[in-house]
């Protein structure tokens, strides 16, 4: 079969692997379509501590059912179109038990810890998909990253009339906009790119402000009657906005954090204490979450192909990257199509 790999850091290449051998409890998938996310964007600049190399990605999934092993229920059938939940779960370390495998001490996520989508067919477990069949495969793909942002809201909280900042608007953040939206939250959007914050308007957002501007401090001070937020999340991934989440919520806020600062982050902890936060990690999302945005893109509460910047082929799938890597302000999500 045909697949993508990232190399090593700034190096990409096309080869071939054998075809999956399904298990009975599998499904054989023909990969439709695979987005490019932040995650797959550090691999290939060498920053994500979770990956080897070489490195097939692709987590973001589109896929149409192939075939069903024996211990597969009959309602997961051939010709059937369904998103992919790409992590895997023990269901025996602490997190399991506690009913969040998507926290699992033993994860390995499809196109991080393990080879990804970026090839014509790959085997999962049955569990790990989900049937939406009035979905485009571009919606399909949007259903992962879209989930990490609602899943962040459940771990914030968020109640009608809480004030929440979102730092950053990929497709993840946007993810956070909608979900805090939805629940009731008045949502403030910040991001450098002035197409994403148009983005998070149409997600949901209250106001929108531009990132870098040195009176930002100030006008969230003033969005908040002068408290700041109840809930900070921070889907950027970045030391500086990492700080900036404590500085600016408001005391007894919550702090969510989304994946990973790529370098050691220093704080004036004075402020965990004087303010008693909450601080949270947030951490991928569950097959209920992946419903809950699943059928929210059915009933077309996002603009599924205003949040793809492009969709190239497969062949292309290298210069994308690299061209991402060149002007990452400019990318919400690049779709590779496998078709």
């Amino acid at each position: 079969m045909r697949a993508f790999f990232i190399d090593r850091p700034g190096h990409t290449r096309f080869g071939t692997i054998e075809e999956p051998r399904p298990a009975p409890g599998d499904v054989l998938l023909r990969i439709r379509m695979v987005g490019f996310c932040g995650t797959d964007l550090n691999t290939f600049r060498g920053r994500n501590p979770l990956v080897s190399y070489p490195r097939i990605p692709g987590h973001e999934i589109a896929a149409t059912v192939e075939w069903s092993g024996a211990d597969v229920p009959e309602t997961i059938q051939e010709g059937l179109d369904v998103a992919v939940l790409p992590y895997t779960a023990c269901g025996t370390c602490p997190a399991c038990k506690r009913g969040r495998p998507n926290a699992c001490r033993a994860n390995r996520t499809l196109g991080v810890q393990q080879d990804g989508a970026m090839t014509d067919r790959i085997a999962v477990p049955w569990r790990n998909v989900l049937a939406a069949p009035t979905l485009s495969h571009h919606a399909l793909a949007l259903v992962e990253p879209l989930s990490i942002g609602f899943h962040a809201v459940e771990r914030a909280e968020i109640q009608p009339g809480d004030r929440v900042a979102v730092l950053g608007c990929g497709a993840v953040g946007l993810g956070v906009v909608a979900g805090a939206a939805q629940a009731g939250a008045t949502v403030i959007a910040i991001d450098l790119a002035p197409g994403k914050l148009a983005l998070a308007r149409v997600a949901g957002a209250t106001h929108t402000l531009r990132a870098g501007d040195d009176t930002l401090p100030e006008q969230i001070q003033a969005l908040t009657g002068g408290d700041g937020p109840d809930v900070v999340v921070e889907a950027v991934g970045l030391p500086e906005t990492f700080r900036a989440a404590v500085d600016l919520v408001a005391f007894t806020g919550r702090v969510i954090y989304i994946g990973y600062a790529k370098a050691p982050v220093t704080y004036d902890t004075s402020l965990f204490v004087k303010k008693e936060l909450d601080i949270r990690g947030s951490r991928n999302a569950t097959a209920d979450t992946f419903r809950t945005v699943a059928d929210m893109l059915a009933l077309g509460g996002l603009p599924v192909d205003a949040l793809v910047t492009q969709c190239v082929a497969f062949d292309d799938a290298g210069e994308a990257l690299h061209a991402w890597d060149a002007h990452p302000q400019d990318i919400t999500r690049i779709h590779v199509d496998l078709t």
